[in-house]
């Protein structure tokens, strides 16, 4: 750090960039050099005013200055802090020194950029991009633009333009068709969208490389249009969709991938990583054994052909997914047919289904250890917390470690304290969450509080304590967005309430009241510095309001069917009660934008060039976080609800009301009748139909702060909720 004639690194520039748009205009105080050695590694120093960071590479620079505000300054960058950070003289500091304990940080999964990013402009992303090298990520997914390099492809193997844009259907669903689930679906996409999202992809890509990360590219998956080789492509199914695929036998697979490649290396040039997911949540369109062999031979020979230096990138999800068609011999088939070097595994959901152990390491192959946690950007904050540090020390004490780390939520911008904490594991290992949380807590929000630690506790004791419970859509959903159904009668109303009864007692592993009392003692901070819950305290507001109620719907609706098989009516007060929750908690929703459909809706529309484009970009925006595909297919319905203004007290109450108001009907029909299932069916397809031409009505305009709102609710619903019955109260949590 004293060489002082040392030319800047070819990084330093972008990294000022960072520094000045996280620090204003003391970033002006802040150098940076290069420092030789072997790994990613820092040091700095600060005196006199003057901070200077010696970094290995430039996203291990930025973890730097992240370290330095952190430890130094007591604030951090999340996702949702106020930037620049308050002005600030910067205090000496000694020298001070950081390893990184694995090669590379990993971020990012091809469903975020359609239940997070799709309609981000420049300025979200450029926030990302920074957040991204503050927190150590070397190797991001970058799937933004990839529309263009496709339409460039197809056009030059002779499909029309018209032809390629239907083919890619719409914007918001553009990820599925990269994975090759999907094509031609609520679209057409525009030119206007094709070439403006070309530019930005490449401005992203430029910058992620300035500022030396390694952006992972998609590649061709074997889906091609049906027109392009009619008579030559095979079928398959995912969640209802049928879509086309080349057999890897057929020269036209490497040619068409070959061709994807080339265009895109044109358009955005390449560090020869390259994500290419062939099966993802779809079996092989062949059982013959030797079959996934055949497509990982040809998917690599694609990639070679266009890019010598080719490595793969591959989301080992099929394997966590489909256990039962992926044993193990079969991914060591798979696996086999991929030299060493030319392949890495993410093993997704390591956190919760880790595949590293049960398929010992991916055979010697590289592979990441990534979180992924949030399924569908669902809202509801949750979370184990605890399992994270030996999750993590069990894969890097293995025989095949983890060459990375990574973070591949299906969207951002959720439970931060979760991936804080595991992205903290790049560089800096917590002994416990306990140990880490004070620190958190005082730098999320740039104070140093007793109350909002003591609140902390209660989360990690409750929502966050989430040990052994399975987070996954089918096996962890509320009733504030669950389809309404009366399914449960063709069983019998005593089979019906044992089902549900489990099912609710299932989402509440621990004590409510320490949850109650960590959301009143927040309650009090915000009330005590209204400044704060102008911030990120606002948000976890929301959240521990959402937790809390939650919890109350599910047991209110118990409520209605425990009383309905007593009384053998529908119980109308208990039915108002049940019903109430959704209009109270759409007020406290509706105090914080990034938690209204309405933001959502509004985000897609500023991207619409024409009155048809912005029909279209506004029926993605509804679509997707309600039908998901269409009315009158709910195999993915509310896979990715969200607890938001305009769904809770609009859409997602109006579908309960009509399951209320048929309910006495059901019951008398019997186990026998269909009729009153089929007419509620017929009612919810009417609801979601009139939603997505209409969009969100009748939210309240006329709320109150988000403090207010949270003390209202507590003062309606502290007392039951805190009286919720839980397995904890009758057994003590397991380590």
């Amino acid at each position: 750090m004293n060489c002082d004639d040392q030319q800047p690194p070819s990084w330093a520039g972008a990294l000022r960039g960072l520094a000045a748009r996280v620090l204003g205009s003391s970033g002006d105080s802040v150098q940076f050099e290069s420092s030789p050695g072997p790994g990613r590694h820092y040091t700095y120093r600060a005196s006199d005013g003057l901070l200077t960071i010696a970094a290995s590479d430039g996203v291990s620079a930025a973890v730097a200055l992240h370290h330095f505000l952190r430890r130094h300054c007591g604030r951090a960058v999340h996702w949702d802090t106020a930037l620049p950070l308050p002005a600030v003289r910067l205090p000496d500091v000694p020298e001070t020194s950081g390893r990184a304990r694995v090669r590379d940080g990993y971020y990012l999964n091809f469903c975020t950029f359609s239940y997070t990013m799709p309609y981000w402009d420049w300025a979200q992303w450029e926030r990302e991009i920074d957040w991204m090298a503050l927190h150590g990520i070397t190797m991001p997914l970058a799937a933004t633009g990839h529309e263009a390099a496709l339409f460039t492809a197809y056009s030059r193997l002779g499909m029309s333009g018209p032809e390629v844009r239907e083919f890619l259907g719409g914007p918001g669903y553009l990820p599925f068709h990269y994975m090759g689930c999907l094509d031609s679906f609520a679209g057409p996409l525009s030119q206007s969208w094709i070439d403006s999202h070309q530019e930005l992809g490449s401005r992203i890509i430029q910058r992620q490389r300035a500022l030396g990360m390694t952006p992972v590219l998609p590649a061709f998956t074997g889906h091609v249009p049906a027109q392009l080789a009619p008579e030559r492509v095979s079928t398959r199914n995912w969640q209802g969709f049928r879509s086309h695929v080349l057999h890897p036998n057929d020269p036209l697979f490497e040619q068409v991938g070959a061709q994807i490649t080339r265009a895109q290396i044109e358009l955005f040039g390449t560090d020869h990583l390259y994500a290419v997911d062939p099966f993802i949540e779809m079996p092989p369109v062949e059982a013959e054994p030797g079959f996934p062999a055949a497509m990982a031979a040809a998917t690599l020979n694609s990639l070679v052909a266009a890019d010598p230096e080719a490595i793969w990138l591959m989301q080992a999800w099929p394997f966590s997914y489909q256990p039962e068609f992926w044993t193990s011999q079969r991914v060591r088939a798979f696996l086999d047919a991929i030299p060493d070097d030319r392949v890495i595994l993410a093993d997704l959901w390591a956190e919760h289904d880790p595949q590293w152990r049960r398929l010992d390491g991916f055979a010697g192959k590289t592979w990441l250890w990534c979180a992924l946690l949030n399924f569908g950007g669902r809202t509801e904050p949750i979370g184990d917390l605890h399992g994270v540090t030996s999750e993590i020390a069990s894969a890097l004490n293995s025989p095949n470690p983890p060459a990375g780390i990574g973070l591949s939520m299906e969207a951002t911008y959720n439970n931060p304290v979760y991936f804080e904490f595991v992205a903290d594991q790049l560089w800096s290992p917590a002994a416990d969450v306990e140990a880490w949380l004070p620190a958190f807590v005082a730098e999320r929000y740039g104070t140093d509080s007793e109350r909002l630690l003591a609140a902390w506790s209660g989360l990690i004791d409750t929502v966050y304590d989430a040990r052994g419970v399975r987070i996954f859509p089918e096996s962890f959903t509320g009733v504030l967005t669950a389809r309404p159904s009366y399914a449960g009668i063709a069983t019998g109303l005593d089979d019906w309430l044992d089902t549900v009864r489990a099912e609710v007692g299932g989402l509440l592993w621990y004590r409510p009241e320490t949850l109650v009392a960590a959301w009143d003692r927040m309650i009090d901070a915000a009330e005590d510095s209204p400044g704060l819950a102008a911030g990120p305290l606002g948000h976890d507001l929301v959240d521990i309001g959402v937790a809390v109620l939650s919890r109350v719907a599910d047991h209110l609706y118990l409520a209605v069917l425990e009383e309905l098989r007593r009384d053998c009516s529908t119980p109308e007060r208990r039915v108002e009660d049940f019903l109430r929750v959704f209009s109270d908690l759409e007020r406290l929703l509706a105090t914080r934008a990034e938690f209204t459909v309405q933001h959502w809706e509004a985000a897609a529309a500023r991207w619409a060039s024409d009155d048809r484009e912005l029909a279209v970009l506004t029926g993605n925006a509804r679509r997707i976080v309600t039908v998901w595909s269409r009315p009158d297919t709910p195999e993915l319905d509310d896979y990715a609800g969200r607890v938001w203004s305009g769904l809770v007290g609009g859409y997602y109450r109006k579908r309960w009301a009509a399951w209320a108001h048929g309910l006495d009907a059901a019951v008398a029909a019997g186990p026998e009748s269909s009729v009153p299932a089929v007419e509620l069916d017929a009612q919810l397809r009417g609801l979601a139909e009139e939603f997505l031409r209409n969009g969100p009505t009748g939210t309240p305009t006329d709320v109150q702060s988000t403090a207010a709102e949270s003390r209202l609710l507590y003062t309606t619903y502290s007392e039951f909720a805190s009286a919720l019955p839980s397995a904890a109260q009758s057994q003590p949590r397991g380590a």
